[in-house]
């Protein structure tokens, strides 16, 4: 990077860019920071005083630089841009949707019908988010759909151990078995809160 852009928050932008472009060949890389550079050197000369609130101005209207990354990424055929990110009230919805699916079947009678309502419709809000990649949709359903096979296999052992399963046990390894579903959504939050810091 250039030793010549001094300002802090120029070298935490140009330093942002360079982590996010790890995967670009080395020269390209280089180049793409020396544009940067001079761009923003020659766009700076121009205003004086070079405030931060200059520097702010000129680093907004270049763009983030998670999206240069991705924009310098897709045209060497490196990866996909990361999406953007989805509004916080349906990430939030979706989550809790997620979520919920467990203490919900804890509600007698009606529990039988909102659990499975409620895993499902957040199963269709992540798999229609673009928020996040393939992998993770697949990870956090697989994880979401543990409990199918977690749960008998707990209620299997805590019979064994406990010589028969009263409602104690049963409970025990239905809140067992949804401690893989709370990782999940605790991931996807996190990969969530992750791509906005990262705009």
């Amino acid at each position: 990077m250039n030793d010549t852009l001094p300002h802090p928050l120029v070298r935490a932008f140009l330093s942002a860019v360079d982590e996010r472009t790890r995967t670009l060949p080395d020269e390209r890389r280089r180049e793409l920071l020396a544009d940067l550079g001079e761009h923003i050197e020659v766009t700076l000369a121009d205003a004086h005083p070079a405030d931060e609130a200059t520097v702010r101005g000129v680093l907004d209207r270049l763009g983030s630089p998670q999206a240069i990354a991705d924009a310098a990424l897709a045209e060497e055929g490196i990866g996909s841009p990361r999406p953007e990110p989805e509004s916080t009230a349906r990430t939030l919805v979706t989550l809790a949707l997620l979520v919920l699916a467990f203490p919900l079947a804890l509600v007698p009678l009606a529990g039988l019908a909102l659990a499975p309502i409620s895993l499902v419709v957040g199963l269709v809000l992540l798999w229609k988010s673009a928020q996040w990649a393939r992998r993770e949709q697949w990870r956090a359903t697989l994880l979401l759909l543990s409990p199918v096979l977690t749960a008998p296999v707990l209620a299997g052992v805590l019979m064994v151990a406990t010589s028969g399963l009263g409602p104690t046990a049963l409970l025990a390894a239905l809140t067992l078995s949804w401690i893989l579903p709370v990782v999940a959504v605790v991931r996807l939050a996190r990969s969530a809160a992750r791509l906005r810091s990262a705009l």
